[in-house]
């Protein structure tokens, strides 16, 4: 594997790995059992009588498979020796953990908390005791405020028997509670819950955004995308991601809107042809405004209230896309930019040795839609669980509902809490006062966030991983024809005639549909921009690892495709 960072191949900035080669005496002796497993049964004696003669059989093919057997298990020790050296970075955090012993820097949602929002200290020190000895029976023994369960604690100690392990996986520590960089990123929250429901395509032509941008470009240590010529946030730079191509064409991505077929390769007879117009929340109506249903939520009491629906749209403003991440179910979007890109013939990576050196056969298992499909789904489970080591084991940062809680006690007196002036002072806290008498988070959803830290964002890592997969298979220089953008009431999909029309690519799209998914959590008031964009690049580093992984299985000739990856560096696996 090859690329401009070549000692960064198997991951992104500040991302390595860890093995767990021991295990493989235990494997290789359950797959020799299985492999001599008798595999006849009695009555098959009758049916062998009305056969050739047992001597007449040929058994060329046994030789063979004995032959593949000690080849296989050759690649399996070869790729866990490969990932075995490979070191083990350091796993830091921001150590707010321990510079705050009442824990308000750490998350602790569905733990029992005081009448202020502060974590109990002896359930949090219960959390502690689990994590550290990774025992079932100490996580059995945290305890819980309500009947919110914690999700899947242990799913980050569960081991990958392809890619990198999670252990040896890093991102670098969150961003400190009382950061600039922390204050910024909540004040850009907050801004995103006040726009929720203004289109995209009026950002900056309207007074709410236009300030939204001011207060951006006023902050200390904002983080976000500005103009490449002005250094400015601007309305086209305004809550979109960082990769290249997030900046062209309309802010929801083609995969986001162009209608799918499920079924067939084209949108042909038998096929289910999808409109992607999405049941959508009632415009102006947020959650967790007020302390009571914010306090309940923290120590995970329902029963939470239910969002009101206003009909069908396509995406058109931030409600529409928080409303999207919060009912999807895993790569739903990626598999359908999958099935766009098959349907309308997009070129395959040039790499792909179906295009060149094999002509007259089909590869649809190696090489083809039957892999690129399985391969979405691989790497994004085995991202989740890099993403849920890093959020229990390493991370446990505190989501925006809670950093609302804190903004909130120290503006009112209740209590005093080091939060950055960026954050106290900023106007859209003192708008989101204006509108509910509260300086909390107001959240899209009743229930508020999940129940598992915040950094990196689940979403995002599935997104990176599997939007990567997408970038390796498909050329990414194809420009997508007739790119169409949703109207400001989201009833109807119109041409979109920007002037930067036909630069709108496979590849720019498909990074613009990885940040969609990420940032629409911001917009739903659960994530932070940091966890976006870590988790992007922790997802990327896992699909890394499994196609490098995988790169030697294959009986095709094959050399690698060549992609970009979120940075805009290139890489070959």
């Amino acid at each position: 594997m090859t690329g401009k960072n070549s000692k960064n191949d198997a991951s992104s900035p500040s991302l390595s790995r860890r093995a767990f080669l021991e295990r493989l005496g235990v494997s290789t002796a359950v797959a020799a059992a299985t492999i001599h497993a008798p595999s006849a049964r009695a009555d098959d004696n009758s049916r062998r009588e009305s056969g050739p003669p047992r001597e007449n059989l040929d058994r060329s093919s046994t030789a063979r498979a004995e032959e593949r057997r000690n080849q296989a298990f050759q690649l399996r020790v070869r790729a866990a020796n490969e990932e075995h050296a490979i070191p083990v970075p350091d796993q830091v955090n921001n150590g707010d953990e321990v510079l705050y012993p009442n824990r308000i820097g750490n998350f602790s949602k569905a733990l029992p908390h005081n009448n202020i929002g502060e974590v109990d200290p002896a359930a949090y020190d219960s959390l502690l005791i689990a994590v550290t000895s990774g025992d079932p029976s100490d996580f059995a023994k945290i305890p819980l405020g309500g009947t919110v369960k914690l999700a899947n604690p242990q799913g980050g100690l569960a081991f990958n028997l392809q890619g990198t392990d999670s252990g040896q996986l890093t991102i670098p520590p969150a961003p400190a509670l009382a950061s600039a960089e922390r204050a910024g990123e909540m004040v850009e929250d907050y801004w995103m819950a006040l726009t929720r429901d203004i289109p995209f395509s009026q950002y900056g032509n309207e007074p709410v955004t236009a300030a939204a941008i001011t207060e951006l470009n006023k902050l200390s240590d904002f983080t976000g995308p500005k103009d490449m010529v002005s250094g400015h946030v601007t309305p086209g730079t305004l809550f979109r991601g960082f990769t290249p191509g997030d900046m062209v064409g309309p802010y929801i991505s083609q995969f986001l809107l162009q209608p799918v077929a499920f079924g067939a390769v084209s949108a042909a007879l038998g096929a289910l042809n999808v409109e992607q117009k999405y049941q959508t929340r009632r415009a102006g109506t947020d959650y967790l405004t007020d302390p009571t249903s914010w306090l309940g939520c923290q120590n995970g009491q329902g029963a939470f209230g239910q969002n009101m629906f206003s009909g069908t749209s396509y995406l058109k403003n931030g409600r529409d896309l928080a409303s999207y991440d919060h009912v999807d179910f895993p790569n739903q979007a990626v598999l359908s930019a999958t099935l766009w890109l098959l349907q309308h013939n997009a070129r395959f990576n040039p790499g792909n040795p179906y295009l060149t050196s094999i002509t007259n056969q089909g590869g649809g298992i190696t090489f083809g839609n039957n892999r690129i499909i399985a391969l979405l789904y691989e790497v994004s489970v085995l991202a989740a669980k890099a993403a849920f080591y890093q959020k229990w084991f390493v991370h446990r940062t505190l989501r925006p509902e809670a950093y609302g809680g804190l903004v909130h006690n120290t503006i009112t007196g209740i209590a005093h809490y080091p939060l950055h002036r960026d954050v106290l002072n900023s106007q859209a806290v003192s708008r989101v006062f204006s509108r509910y008498g509260r300086y909390l988070l107001p959240h899209a959803d009743p229930e508020g966030c999940p129940a598992h830290p915040s950094y990196p964002e689940q979403h995002s890592v599935n997104a990176g991983a599997s939007v990567t997969v997408l970038k390796w298979f498909f050329d990414e220089s194809f420009v997508i024809p007739n790119p169409r953008v949703a109207a400001d009431d989201g009833q109807s999909l119109v041409p979109y005639t920007g002037s930067d029309a036909g630069e709108i690519t496979v590849g720019g799209e498909l990074n613009k549909l990885a940040n969609n998914i990420a940032l629409g959590r911001d917009f739903e008031a659960v994530h932070w921009r940091s966890d976006a964009v870590q988790g992007l690049v922790l997802g990327e580093a896992v699909a890394i690892s499994v196609l490098r992984d995988q790169q030697s299985n294959f009986n095709e000739p094959f050399n690698g495709f060549t992609f970009t990856k979120f940075d805009g560096s290139t890489i070959t696996v």
